[in-house]
C-alpha cells in the first residue's frame, strides 16, 4: 500500500509542475487522483488530513508559495478533500473579428 501514497505523491508532483510551468493539465489527470486521495483515506492508509497536508506541501513544492497564497486561509472550503486546488492560467484571447460588426 506504499505505493499506492508514493503514486499520489509522484502525480501531485507532476500535475503541480505542469501548471506551475503554464502547461495544460487535462481534467481527467486530476479527478484521477482525487480518486486515489479518497481511496488512500477510505483504506486508511493515511488520514485525510496528512492528504491535504500532503498536497499543500507538493503545491508549495511546485509553485515555491504555499497554497493558501493563491486561494487564501481556507482554501479547503474552496477545495473540500479529495479535491486538488488545480487552476490553470487563463488562455490568451485574439479576437477574429472586427468590434463594429
Amino acid at each position: 500500500m506504499d505505493r499506492l501514497l508514493k503514486t499520489i505523491e509522484q502525480r501531485l508532483d507532476a500535475l503541480f509542475l505542469a501548471l506551475a510551468e503554464g502547461l495544460d493539465a487535462p481534467p481527467g489527470r486530476r479527478l484521477r487522483l482525487e480518486g486515489l486521495l479518497e481511496a488512500a483515506a477510505l483504506l486508511e492508509l493515511a488520514s485525510e488530513e496528512s492528504l491535504s497536508a500532503l498536497l499543500a506541501s507538493r503545491y508549495e513544492a511546485a509553485f515555491a508559495r504555499p497554497v493558501h497564497a493563491d486561494f487564501g486561509e481556507d482554501w479547503q472550503c474552496l477545495f473540500p478533500f479529495p479535491q486538488i486546488p488545480a487552476m490553470q492560467h487563463r488562455a490568451p484571447v485574439v479576437p477574429t473579428t472586427a468590434d463594429d460588426l
